[in-house]
C-alpha cells in the first residue's frame, strides 16, 4: 500500500463525514437561526425554546436521510475492503 493510496483513502472518509453530517448541520443551523428570530421579536428568552425543535428537526432528518447515509457508508467500507484484498493478492 502506498502513501498515495493511504491518502487517497483519507480523503474519501474526510469527505464522507463532511456529505454525511451535513444534512443534520445545516438543520440545527437554519432552525437555530429561525428559532433566534423569532425569539429576539417576540423577546421570549426561553432556552428550551432554541433546544427542543432543534433536536425533534434533527431527529426526523435523521430518520429520513439513514438510508441514505448507510448505504454511502456500506459503499465506502466495501470498496475499502474490496482494494485490501486486491492488495493482499498482489503481495
Amino acid at each position: 500500500m502506498t502513501q498515495a493510496m493511504l491518502v487517497e483513502y483519507f480523503q474519501r472518509m474526510a469527505w464522507l463525514i463532511l456529505l454525511l453530517s451535513a444534512p443534520l448541520l445545516l438543520v440545527s443551523l437554519v432552525s437555530g437561526v429561525i428559532i433566534s428570530i423569532f425569539q429576539a421579536v417576540t423577546q421570549i428568552q426561553e432556552q428550551t425554546l432554541s433546544f427542543v425543535p432543534k433536536i425533534v428537526l434533527s431527529m426526523v432528518v435523521f430518520v429520513v436521510t439513514a438510508p441514505w447515509m448507510i448505504d454511502a457508508m456500506v459503499t465506502y467500507t466495501r470498496s475499502i475492503l474490496s482494494s485490501l484484498i486486491t492488495l493482499g493478492h498482489a503481495v
